[in-house]
């Protein structure tokens, strides 16, 4: 192992260089002027796990391609481990508040800046290199390896799942570990015991032929951005709790203990508040902060279109309105019933004088993870090595939807070990990645295949 590490330590100018030749690639897959961009960072990234000395190639799909590489040099009776990751990245909008373009990586106290450097081509790329480093020093794994790399998540992976169970006897693993997931503080690692689901909507209203004038049909024609309004307003009451007939029903009650080592983990709510730039933090009442964020349910709005918003006035009653509506969902629920418990929802709320119309976009269901045995000891111990602290268990507010699938198709047990930190901007502008965390979380890494064979 200690050489290996020496490998690791010798090469770190490199790895930062080559992550940072990952970064300046612009694959946005949520946009189609970009497909032949998320299309050559597969192909790079194919590369880089060839010359990490592995096996890869790139596997079209009906939209982004796959990156699928192996290693399967220690033998039929070794552990063989699954390690997930996305190489699509978020739309970088709105550009005019980042302080750096966002696919020129630029370093500032020890960070470095850039969209998809936490989430997720700088965590996926770790792993990388602590792959290379085994089997360029040591010339071999004590494990099995699969690296199965997506160019969809950011859209809902639609094509994954699939190709999973198209190739389950291909991907057939002991286990699979994904780091898209932050730590629970600066140099205090973590390791994930749940994340939330998702099911996010469009609801959209329709009214009149066409927008009118608010002079002569206003009073007497229903507006269907006030309608909206009305609708969203029913979703929750003043305590921040969900109002939808049967939304609690399946959200499993946490015991006790969960919630008393969540309580004692050190979170400071009003340098929260004061990071965010915000008056007051709200939610769920009743629950902390950190309850709310990992074992709560929420609904939210993510966007809205309504009516004339150009300069100046335009007095017009809009004929449509649409609301983009995402619920992040806790285990025991699903994106499907969250659909019907919805659409019954419109339909009570609904305002006479319009129609309603709910479309679903995608979802993912949520995870609890099983926090014993050998997958969780060998990460806890590899990242207290790592980084000098013992690791904790947490949660996670976001939604990684494969992770379920995983654990059901391939019949593997998940381990959810990230690198971000909180704060990093994932999805906004100025998305960072501390440098300290993806040099040490290699070394983790390195140590974690050594624990796990």
């Amino acid at each position: 192992m200690s050489e290996v590490l020496s490998f690791v330590d010798a090469n770190l100018a490199r790895f930062r260089a080559e992550l940072y030749d990952f970064l300046r690639i612009p694959s946005i897959s949520a946009k189609s002027e970009h497909d032949g961009d998320t299309r050559r960072a597969a192909e790079w990234l194919s590369d880089a796990l060839a010359r990490a000395g592995l096996t890869s190639e790139v596997i079209d799909t009906p939209g982004h391609p796959i990156v699928l590489g192996e290693w399967r040099g220690a033998g039929p009776d070794a552990p063989t481990v699954l390690i997930y990751g996305h190489y699509d990245v978020q739309p970088p909008e709105p550009l005019d508040e980042w302080e750096s373009p966002p696919f020129e990586p630029t370093e500032r106290d020890g960070r470095v800046y850039a969209r998809g450097s936490a989430d997720d081509k700088g965590q996926l790329y770790m792993h990388v290199k602590a792959l290379e480093a085994h089997l360029q020093a040591a010339g071999s794994l004590p494990i099995n390896v699969v690296v199965l790399a997506e160019g969809e998540e950011e859209v809902g992976s639609v094509n994954l799942v699939p190709f999973v169970e198209a190739n389950a006897g291909r991907l057939a693993c002991d286990s699979v570990i994904i780091s898209d997931s932050n730590m629970y503080a600066e140099g205090m690692p973590s390791v994930l015991f749940s994340l939330r689901g998702l099911a996010y909507f469009e609801i959209h209203v329709k009214g009149a032929r066409s927008d009118l004038h608010s002079g002569q049909f206003g009073g007497t024609v229903a507006n269907p951005g006030n309608a909206l309004a009305t609708i969203i307003a029913s979703l929750k009451d003043a305590d921040g709790r969900i109002t939808i007939d049967g939304f609690y029903d399946d959200v499993l009650e946490w015991d006790e203990e969960t919630r008393n080592q969540i309580r004692s983990l050190p979170f400071d709510a009003e340098e929260y508040r004061k990071e965010l730039k915000v008056p007051a933090l709200s939610g769920e009442k009743g629950w902390t902060p950190l309850e709310q964020l990992w074992i709560r349910p929420t609904c939210d709005v993510n966007g809205i279109l309504c009516g004339y918003t150009g300069e100046g006035a335009k007095t017009v009653l809009p004929n449509k309105a649409m609301a983009k509506v995402s619920f992040r969902l806790v285990p025991g629920q699903s994106p499907e019933k969250v659909k019907t418990l919805l659409e019954a929802h419109l339909e009570k709320v609904a305002p006479p004088g319009v129609t309603v119309e709910l479309v679903e976009l995608h979802g993912g269901r949520p995870w609890k993870a099983k926090v014993e045995g050998k997958l969780v000891e060998a990460a806890s111990s590899a990242l207290e090595a790592a980084f000098g602290t013992p690791a904790v268990l947490q949660g996670e507010g976001g939604s990684i939807p494969i992770v379920v699938d995983f654990e059901e198709k391939l019949k593997a047990s998940a381990l959810l070990v990230g690198f971000g930190l909180p704060g990093c901007n994932l999805h906004a502008p100025n998305e960072w990645f501390a440098l300290d965390a993806y040099e040490k979380g290699i070394g983790a890494l390195v140590r974690l295949y050594g624990g796990l064979g």
